[in-house]
């Protein structure tokens, strides 16, 4: 399988994603890189069915560390990009970041904990998952 270094995604700014100005209300922002991220490994060869039933985990996010830069509004087109900074024994790093027509309106750092899917501990990522998951962040070297 190809290297994917970094992953775009694009998603339009609907009514229900606004305040009452038609401004991007701040919590959506999380909504548009889950479905980023999901995407991504979706593409990778891991929906979450596939974590579920083959591997018995799921990954949550442990810690976000996020900036808001400027707003989306109404019916504007993001592009959410994903890419893997660091993996570990139990844990994925990402930098995500939204913007619109090329201007950088959110970025975020985030760390995912990969757990049990019935107990909600922290596990081992699968070692397939970490295997291809490691070429991405390689190949960013």
């Amino acid at each position: 399988m190809a290297a994917i270094n970094s992953h775009q995604w694009t998603v339009r700014v609907y009514y229900e994603n606004t305040d009452a100005g038609g401004v991007v209300y701040h919590s959506q922002y999380l909504n548009f890189m889950e479905r980023g991220r999901t995407e991504w490994l979706r593409i990778l060869g891991f929906e979450h069915m596939t974590l579920l039933q083959e591997y018995n985990c799921v990954f949550v996010v442990h810690s976000m560390q996020i900036q808001f830069k400027k707003s989306a509004k109404l019916d504007d087109l993001l592009t959410i990009t994903s890419q893997i900074t660091k993996t570990d024994r139990v844990s994925v790093e990402f930098l995500q970041t939204i913007q619109l027509n090329q201007q950088k309106l959110v970025e975020a750092n985030l760390k995912l904990a990969c757990v049990d899917a019935q107990t909600f501990k922290p596990i081992a990522v699968p070692p397939a998952v970490k295997c291809i998951m490691q070429k991405q962040t390689m190949e960013l070297v």
